[in-house]
């Protein structure tokens, strides 16, 4: 059972690096390449917002589902016909939350209109997680592997089309909005045919349980509380953004620039969550020593964090040029600005890496535990800063504000979780590791201002700096092959 996890684990992984990183950086940086950078800011910023009430849409019934129907697969026609009510009236309250707040905010009709249909892409996304969750109970998990990543493959299909298929004579934002309602209707269908088709039943009636949902309700609602504080210091700063300055869409868009790759960097992160949590559970429930895979995942995160952070602090105009060129219209003062400002951000974001991938380790061992009391404190706390220093910073700094509050909130996230941690597992301080660590961070902002001083282009910089950094790591054993492979075959013994 342990070696078909891991297989299908490598199945999903690889399904993920070759579909999901070309929808960032080929699809959807080409879009804001197109419209330009204000543009796709209005949109951004109004994206964001509906994923701001997204646990709504779900309170914890994916999870639920999933284990529920791997325990009892015989569950799955009675659960479906259920939960296909629930998830419907809980969309009519995502729909009355989110517009609530869209109007109290005074959004703009344009913006109600946008709105609309990413509403209803919420819903479809999180229908399909739904749907999904009933292939992995039963343990499809090579179609749960190929349905991940349809959606997407699907609006890479509808985009590319739109974009460099001459189908449409000037490329449009709405364009984007209404591929991704096509990419994930039709997985959708897709999806609930095959559910359907392992249920055994040609029809479903729907069916209304009130003890069964209220059941549902009480179970998931601390996991449900986690998710919505958490998505609101991760997503709410381009909405502030675009409601606190006056060219606020245009900074949104600056934003959303660096975020982009901010996005695609927290995937490597999200997979080691993907892995280490049915781990850390299984060992907890085992009584079995964490210290030493938390060490293991640890020491292998940050470091990669670590390079990833001394790459953009050292060569983030660069990248950013590369990526988001000169837009049809724009002036060269214009450009210029864009760039410095976009590189900013990206400098601070990707510093912020580090910590985010910190939270992936330590928050999923609290998560492992069932520790969600202690982990809701600590998202309301980063909620409250987070919104707070927006207010104070974005003001005064603009966008590079917002990015220095995402920096200082998963700071103190991290630094948090970590101690939570070490108090409920008595892990003992390795000092040793403290001085590695320390000397690796120094070393790399070093080798970072040397790679500017080579006399060759600064993608060989960039590859030096990379280089040098592993090749540090290695040496003073701060990663090394055989702690990779003793990650992977903690999910086999």
């Amino acid at each position: 059972m342990q070696g078909k996890f891991i297989k299908n684990l490598i199945l999903l992984m690889v399904l993920n690096f070759l579909i999901k990183p070309f929808w960032i950086l080929g699809i959807d940086r080409t879009v804001q390449n197109t419209v330009g950078a204000e543009v796709y800011g209005f949109y951004f910023a109004v994206f964001n917002f509906s994923f701001l009430f997204n646990i709504l849409l779900d309170v914890g019934i994916t999870n639920f589902n999933n284990k529920s129907i791997a325990q009892n697969r015989q569950l799955l026609t009675k659960y479906l016909s259920n939960i296909l009510v629930l998830k419907l009236l809980l969309f009519g309250l995502y729909l009355a939350v989110t517009f609530s707040f869209a109007f109290f905010i005074n959004y703009s009709a344009g913006q109600i209109r946008l709105l609309c249909f990413l509403a209803v892409n919420q819903f479809l996304l999180s229908f399909i997680l739904y749907l999904r969750s009933n292939l992995g109970g039963l343990h499809l998990f090579r179609t749960d592997a190929m349905i991940s990543v349809l959606d997407r493959f699907l609006m890479i299909i509808i985009c590319s089309l739109l974009l460099w298929g001459n189908l449409v004579d000037q490329f449009r934002i709405q364009y984007f909005v209404y591929a991704q309602t096509a990419g994930y209707a039709i997985t959708v269908l897709i999806t609930f045919f095959l559910v359907v088709q392992h249920a055994k039943k040609r029809w479903l009636r729907l069916n209304w349980n009130f003890p069964f949902l209220l059941a549902i309700a009480r179970k998931s609602f601390p996991f449900a509380l986690l998710v919505l504080l958490m998505t609101f210091y991760n997503r709410i700063d381009s909405v502030m953004l675009e409601r606190l300055l006056d060219e606020g869409a245009r900074y949104s868009g600056i934003y959303a620039s660096a975020f982009r790759l901010l996005d695609a960097a927290n995937m490597i992160a999200y997979l080691f969550a993907v892995l280490l949590l049915p781990i850390f559970a299984r060992m907890i429930k085992q009584k079995l020593a964490v210290e030493h895979l938390v060490k293991l995942s640890f020491t292998l995160i940050i470091t990669l964090g670590a390079i990833v952070a001394a790459s953009a602090l050292f060569h983030a105009t660069d990248i950013m040029k590369l990526l988001y060129p000169i837009h049809e219209g724009e002036t060269v003062a214009e450009f210029a600005y864009r760039i410095e400002r976009s590189s900013l951000v990206f400098s601070v974001l990707m510093t912020s890496f580090m910590a985010i991938s910190t939270t992936y380790i330590f928050g999923t061992l609290l998560t492992a535990n069932g520790s969600l009391g202690k982990m809701n404190l600590i998202a309301f706390s980063g909620m409250l800063l987070n919104i707070l220093l927006n207010f104070l910073l974005i003001p005064v700094l603009m966008s590079t504000g917002s990015a220095l509050a995402s920096l200082f909130t998963q700071m103190l996230v991290a630094v948090t979780q970590i101690l939570v941690v070490k108090r409920i597992f008595h892990l003992k301080t390795n000092k040793g590791l403290l001085i590695k660590l320390g000397v690796f961070f120094l070393s790399m902002l070093l080798f970072g201002w040397m790679s500017t001083l080579l006399p060759v282009n600064w993608h060989l910089q960039l590859l030096a700096l990379i280089g040098a950094g592993v090749l540090l790591a290695m040496i003073i054993r701060l990663i090394s092959i055989r702690q990779i492979y003793q990650l992977i075959t903690y999910g086999e013994s």
